[in-house]
């Protein structure tokens, strides 16, 4: 039998190549890939509009659609960057949002003017639909985050008609921002608009409220009896000692041992001395013989450097 030489060295081995940090989901290539197709859309919809559009303020739309691709193209490698860090479907939704506002900018840019002087008007709009879109994100995220605290089938159904009002009523505002100049809204559409705000807010503040009635709480720490680290269940450390291992070190006003004391011997005025505890010591029966005297031996030199004692040991660290 051959004995393994315990020197010998193990083989190299190259390391595992590591995971790319920008390591995308296929869902997620996918999604890309319709953002790429809805920026080669936009831009060939532009196109058209410049050659068989009107002359009317071409040079200014064209800029403005120049701005437009490329603050889409950033968004895009943004959301593509943080697309790891988030939930799968947050980045998919972020994405779709960032698709629609290139749709509609690009329509809003070459779609025709009515009234002239309502060209500024058009840019306002649009930033005012981006704010919607993501405020929408923003709420979808957070109340998800609160539905998950407590899930029933009565949270559950509140969540999914609320996020469907949510959707509904930025959809219902989104519309008149685009196309609000070619529109004539009746006063139905504005009360529609109105009632679906209502119940959106309302389950909006249905399921927090649900949380703070049934949800479980989460727990708290404790301070300890002293030192900076926190201790659960009310855990006192033990009081530190002499080098003895018996006698208490003296404690300041403020709670705390007195280390110096620990070094020098001496109390530090005011503090506070407590009694040495006194061993136990069982009583001779009588009948047992008393020993011979044992010849006394030198004192033991106590550890340390120059018989000072060593330095005072660590309090417990609890994790």
């Amino acid at each position: 039998m051959t004995v393994p030489d315990p020197y010998a060295t193990a083989p190299y081995a190259p390391a595992p190549p590591a995971r790319s940090e920008n390591s995308l989901s296929p869902l997620l290539r996918a999604a890309i890939w319709v953002a790429i197709g809805a920026l080669i859309a936009a831009a060939l919809v532009c196109v058209v509009w410049v050659l068989v559009g009107s002359q009317n303020g071409i040079v200014g739309r064209a800029f403005l659609t120049i701005l437009l691709l490329v603050a889409f193209a950033g968004v895009a490698i943004l959301d593509a960057h943080l697309a790891p860090s988030r939930p799968a479907w947050f980045a998919l939704a972020s994405l779709g949002s960032w698709i629609i506002a290139l749709l509609l900018g690009a329509i809003m840019i070459w779609m025709p003017t009515r009234y002239p002087w309502l060209g500024f008007s058009r840019f306002i709009q649009f930033l005012l639909i981006v704010l919607i879109l993501q405020l929408v994100l923003l709420h979808v995220r957070l109340f998800l985050k609160a539905f998950h605290r407590y899930e029933t089938t009565f949270t559950r159904v509140i969540t999914i008609a609320t996020i469907s009002l949510v959707v509904a009523l930025a959809a219902l505002l989104i519309v008149p921002l685009a196309f609000g100049e070619w529109l004539n809204l009746a006063d139905l559409y504005w009360r529609i608009v109105v009632a679906v705000a209502i119940l959106a807010a309302v389950g909006t503040a249905i399921v927090p409220l649900v949380n703070v009635l049934f949800a479980p709480k989460r727990p708290h720490t404790h301070v300890p009896a002293y030192g900076g680290r926190p201790a659960a269940h009310h855990e006192l450390l033990p009081w530190p000692t002499y080098v003895d291992a018996v006698t208490p070190l003296p404690m300041l006003p403020d709670g705390s041992p007195d280390w110096n004391a620990y070094y020098t011997g001496y109390p530090t005025p005011g503090a506070h001395v407590f009694t040495p505890q006194q061993p136990q010591v069982e009583a001779t029966p009588a009948a047992v013989a008393p020993q011979a005297p044992v010849a006394p031996q030198a004192p033991a030199v106590a550890p340390g450097y120059e018989g000072y004692p060593p330095p005072p040991p660590l309090p417990p660290q609890h994790p």
